[in-house]
């Protein structure tokens, strides 16, 4: 057990950033379970603190080269813009990609880990900064650092054995964030792989304004990302039908660039297949931001139909 390398932070209510540090740290070390393949003490004893192989918010020490990432004490680092780094953007910092290529190696999508930190760093990791230090312009209920704050034990938790259990309730939070990371990280992994199916999609589409998918993927971002001129998106659904997506015009935008035809507004089957003239034609939304056919050929020429009647 005491050949084990011991990790350290501090012990008492635990907030988002300690608890995401230690998630990074196990993953960018390869650690699974405290007591197993390391120790884990959450304490305030200094001599226990200058005993551990990796620290994190509590010692008033930042040296990454002993392994020390407290952000309490004067002269803390901080980001270009002046905002204080928490222990979870130190850590992240410096571990962060590391955790990344273990979480992506299942895929084989290492070669992501970096563009994906630095995206992470923008947004999540430095909303836990700002929570965590008092800078953040406002708070949600549900975000991450009240989720976390709510596994913390309540004030009227008997004072027996309420070491044991802040250490349990730590571990809690430790699981529920690890659970957010990598949901968060599949996800980014998943859009940015898109990213080249969808263009090289749309250079094998015969009109550019069309784009054509042979699976359903994220494809939205990557037109407004690259500035492709799509009007609709064209790709398959698990019943077997063929969707006809309209683009927004904007990112977030529940508009359209081109909706569908206003006179196809909420009919289906055999009265959508008799006005529109797509003998396929399964429905359109009565807001026309989407619509489907039984066959891709069908779902294509609902939307050359559509552009067409729009004059372009």
């Amino acid at each position: 057990m005491t050949d084990l390398p011991l990790l350290v932070t501090h012990s008492g209510s635990f907030h988002c950033d300690e608890a995401f540090a230690y998630v990074v740290l196990r993953l960018a070390l390869g650690l699974r379970e405290p007591g197993k393949d390391h120790r884990l003490v959450r304490t305030r004893d200094a001599e226990i603190i200058a005993q551990g192989d990796y620290v994190w918010d509590v010692g008033l020490t930042y040296d990454p080269a002993t392994h020390r990432f407290d952000h309490h004490q004067r002269g803390a680092p901080v980001r270009e813009d002046g905002t204080p780094f928490s222990a979870a953007g130190l850590i992240w910092q410096h571990h962060g990609e590391a955790a990344l290529r273990a979480l992506l190696r299942p895929e084989g999508a290492e070669g992501m880990a970096p563009a994906i930190a630095a995206e992470l760093d923008g947004g999540l990791i430095r909303r836990i900064d700002e929570v965590d230090n008092g800078t953040a312009r406002s708070r949600e209920p549900m975000d991450l650092a009240s989720l976390v704050g709510d596994c913390n034990l309540t004030w009227d938790t008997p004072a027996e054995g309420r070491q044991a259990a802040e250490d349990a309730a730590f571990l809690e939070a430790v699981a529920l964030l690890e659970g957010v990371l990598r949901r968060r990280v599949s996800v980014m992994r998943s859009r940015m792989a898109a990213d080249a199916l969808v263009v090289a999609a749309h250079g094998a589409s015969a009109d550019p304004r069309v784009l054509e998918l042979e699976r359903g993927m994220p494809w939205k971002n990557v037109v407004f990302s690259h500035e492709l001129p799509v009007l609709f998106a064209i790709y398959p659904v698990p019943n077997g039908n063929w969707m006809v997506d309209a683009m927004p015009p904007e990112p977030g935008s529940f508009a359209q660039r081109l909706p569908l035809p206003e006179s196809w507004a909420g009919l289906q089957e055999a009265a959508l297949a008799a006005e529109s003239g797509v003998p396929d034609a399964v429905f359109v939304h009565v807001r026309r931001f989407v619509g489907g056919a039984r066959s891709r050929a069908g779902a294509v020429e609902m939307a050359r139909r559509t552009i067409k009647l729009a004059g372009l």
